[in-house]
């Protein structure tokens, strides 16, 4: 039997589910089409950036796993930074993460369609594609509202089934491979390097997101670690395996395919079937995607709702189902709603840049709890003090560094008119308490 948290939610997700969902929700339509663009600015040795980047994901997942596995409330990333810095930054914080999954899943809803739209004409109807739409996100609503153990156990399938075409590819493709294609004749620059990694940083993200669950996970002092970590592993090796066998196969020939690197790779060592199978397989990656974004991300805004900062409504559990239903339907509601707008494209920026902060309000909450500890030991706990967590945050840092000026501004207004809509929020919540 399943416990019962004190926001009424049931912790029934384990290690597996975690792991799962993490991988589910990183490894999404990119990886299918970053191989070619890597390779267009570092050749033969595009497996650095890849390198590079796992590494600095790692950092920051290792301080997820820590903090993940003491502030236990549902939230993820926000319930962490506002237990550190209090009301605003968690206001912030939680409403940029549930808008940027809104704008990512409406971004990924749409990349699965025109990917089918290449078979089936229709779907690049709109009619067709707000059916489709519906259709998806109403189903992965309904799962969802009925049980979180639902959810988790399709998430799960959803990422099995994702992951064997990807296998089939590795294991193919090194029989195809060239160890000439794979050979170094000279060392990329830095800020070859520097370009690469903050394209393909973007890749790496996404698996934070599984944690916002963390009010159902059954011992979250050892299903955080063990979980966000084997899961972000799996995505390294995935993503590292991936990008060797592109290159072993196709060599300087790579850079060709940039619209669909993968099925030139297995049309190559498998045939025609090859590709038709990393068409359909990327088209299941976008789905597999959004059923671990619908998930996840409506447990933001139920913790936000708790907060006072949404309306009181969405905080309600289902009495049979202990699920945060009205929350789960808002949040599919405004995916459709995205997805077939076509208005979120402008602010895709505004999404990446806004991440990169939520990861540095994570760190920087690890660093304060941790520096406000006092010798306390529960939990899991990184080596090396507060090393960790400060090379994550110079990593972080530095991605912001190299954000264009356009996307600098776009997120600076952005804040600017969050930091306004609490301020109201704040007032009018002191008034009505007044008048009460």
């Amino acid at each position: 039997m399943s416990s019962t948290n004190h926001e009424g939610l049931r912790r029934e997700i384990g290690v597996l589910g975690l792991a799962a969902n993490t991988l589910n929700r990183t490894i999404g339509a990119g990886i299918f089409v970053l191989p070619a663009f890597v390779a267009s600015f570092l050749g033969e040795t595009s497996i650095l950036a890849y390198l590079f980047c796992g590494f600095l994901m790692m950092l920051i997942m290792l301080c997820f796993s820590e903090i993940g596995s003491k502030i236990t409330s549902t939230g993820g990333a926000y319930a962490y930074i506002h237990a550190a810095f209090g009301p605003f930054a968690g206001f912030l914080a939680n409403t940029m993460f549930w808008f940027v999954g809104i704008l990512a899943d409406a971004a990924i809803a749409n990349a699965m369609a025109d990917m089918l739209s290449i078979y089936f004409p229709s779907f690049s109807e709109i009619i067709i594609r707000a059916i489709f739409f519906l259709f998806v996100f109403g189903s992965f609503a309904l799962v969802n509202v009925l049980g979180v153990k639902h959810g988790d156990n399709m998430v799960k399938i959803n990422t099995l089934i994702k992951v064997v075409p990807l296998i089939i590819l590795i294991v193919a493709g090194f029989w195809g491979t060239s160890m000439e294609n794979l050979k170094w004749h000279s060392l990329p620059s830095i800020s070859k390097l520097g370009e690469a990694s903050l394209l393909l940083f973007f890749a790496f993200a996404g698996g934070e997101a599984s944690l916002n669950v963390s009010g159902e996970l059954k011992n979250p002092q050892k299903v955080v670690p063990l979980g966000i970590l084997s899961g972000m592993g799996a995505v390294v090796l995935f993503y590292i395996l991936i990008q060797t066998v592109s290159q072993g196969v196709l060599g300087a020939d790579l850079i060709k395919f940039k619209e669909a690197p993968l099925a030139a790779v297995a049309n190559k060592v498998i045939g025609s079937f090859g590709s038709t199978l990393m068409l359909a397989g990327a088209v299941f990656s976008m789905f597999a995607a959004l059923s671990g974004s619908v998930l996840s991300y409506p447990r933001v805004i139920f913790a936000g709702a708790n907060r006072g900062w949404m309306p009181k409504i969405m905080a309600k559990v289902h009495p049979k189902f202990a699920t945060p239903f009205v929350a789960i339907i808002s949040y599919a509601a405004l995916d459709f709603v995205f997805s077939i707008s076509g208005g979120f494209k402008q602010l895709a920026i505004i999404a990446s840049a806004s991440l990169l902060v939520v990861y540095f309000g994570v760190v920087a909450a690890t660093i304060k709890l941790r520096l406000q500890e006092k010798g306390k030991t529960e939990g899991f706990r990184l080596p090396f003090g507060v090393g960790i967590p400060i090379l994550a945050a110079i990593s972080i840092l530095w991605f912001l560094s190299n954000l264009a000026l356009k996307e600098i501004t776009s997120l600076v207004i952005f804040l600017g008119i969050l930091s306004v809509l609490y301020l109201l929020i704040v007032y009018f919540g002191k008034r009505n308490n007044n008048q009460v």
